[in-house]
């Protein structure tokens, strides 16, 4: 006795294998690509702060290399009452738990 085995569907088999072939092209490319964008933000990224950081050296060289002027002196604005822009009021602290005993 001998026993009839199915045939295969070879076409049924094809299909999966491309099905499975192209989902997994479909993820590696997926993959490949968020690797694209990081390496891309991490060289924009970069960019920006070589640049920010040629822009503070010259800045600062700027400033060191540009000659010191004195500052005007600065005109009164309240007329006669120029002397009471100068002083500076002072303030007492007087501690609230020093206990002053009366005797």
């Amino acid at each position: 006795m001998t026993t009839a085995t199915p045939p295969i569907n070879n076409t049924q088999f094809s299909v999966n294998m491309t099905t499975k072939s192209q989902e997994q092209s479909l993820y590696q490319s997926s993959g490949a690509i968020v690797a694209a964008i990081v390496v891309g933000v991490i060289i924009i990224f970069t960019v920006v702060l070589l640049i920010l950081k040629t822009y503070n050296r010259r800045m600062r060289v700027k400033r060191e290399l540009e000659p010191k002027t004195a500052k005007p002196a600065m005109a009164p604005a309240l007329g006669q009452n120029s002397n009471s822009l100068t002083q500076h009021p002072t303030v007492t602290f007087i501690p609230v738990d020093i206990h002053m005993q009366n005797r």
